[in-house]
């Protein structure tokens, strides 16, 4: 096959996350959250992998016509932010004022945050929290905590995302990418799981959800403490 029918193909993956994102919204709209993270898990699995296969086909060089980074964000945006802060809002676990603030705080930080220039780093990571919403408001309705807890962790991190904070891209970054991309991919299945059996308490999931969250989020973070070896 022609490398550029297959950049184009490439394209074509990224751009299926607008209809996985749509199928997700409708799903919620109906108070169906364990189908609408479903359809979140298998649009953040495409976005694992689209992006190394833009890069493996050259998409800038072999079907320049489409902006593939462009049409990245704009799906990132409605997967990883606007969906998730929607099912956060409707599914009633932030009461009155404090879903409004949560929401505000979520879609007006995200929307600066990903038009800024300095938001990918050297080695690939995240300068600040990189408005991975998707995975804090799966691992909320799984573990359910109380709103005060809810509020301040959504606050901490919309502040977060302009900190001089390392974030990990698991795929991007090469420094512990033999845990970090295993970690990943274990929480992508623990997601797809606690979805299916729409948030059980009495399923394994959320302790796999527990633990593979706080390495992706703190690993950046610990990684700015321990000097790389040379």
């Amino acid at each position: 096959m022609d490398i550029r029918v297959k950049a184009l193909f490439v394209h074509l993956l990224t751009a299926t996350g607008a209809v996985l994102s749509m199928l997700a919204l409708l799903a919620a709209a109906e108070g169906k959250w364990g189908m609408m993270f479903l359809w979140l898990v298998v649009a953040f699995f495409v976005d694992g992998i689209d992006g190394p296969l833009a890069r493996r086909y050259d998409v800038k060089k072999n079907f320049p016509v489409y902006d593939g980074v462009l049409m990245d964000l704009i799906v990132d945006y409605l997967t990883y932010v606007f969906i998730p802060a929607f099912a956060l809002f409707k599914s009633g676990l932030l009461p009155g004022w404090t879903g409004w603030l949560a929401i505000i705080a979520i879609t007006y930080a995200s929307v600066v945050y990903f038009s800024d220039t300095r938001m990918k780093m050297t080695d690939n990571s995240f300068q600040g929290f990189p408005g991975a919403w998707n995975m804090l408001v799966l691992v909320l309705f799984a573990l359910k905590p109380h709103p005060t807890t809810i509020l301040v962790i959504v606050v901490a991190l919309a502040i977060a995302m302009f900190l001089p904070l390392k974030f990990i891209h698991p795929v991007r970054t090469q420094r512990w990418r033999a845990i970090s991309l295993p970690m990943a991919l274990a929480w992508t299945f623990f997601a797809g799981w606690a979805a299916w059996v729409d948030f059980d308490p009495a399923s394994w999931a959320h302790w796999g959800l527990v633990v593979t969250s706080v390495y992706l989020l703190l690993v950046g973070i610990t990684q700015q403490f321990i000097p790389e070896r040379r």
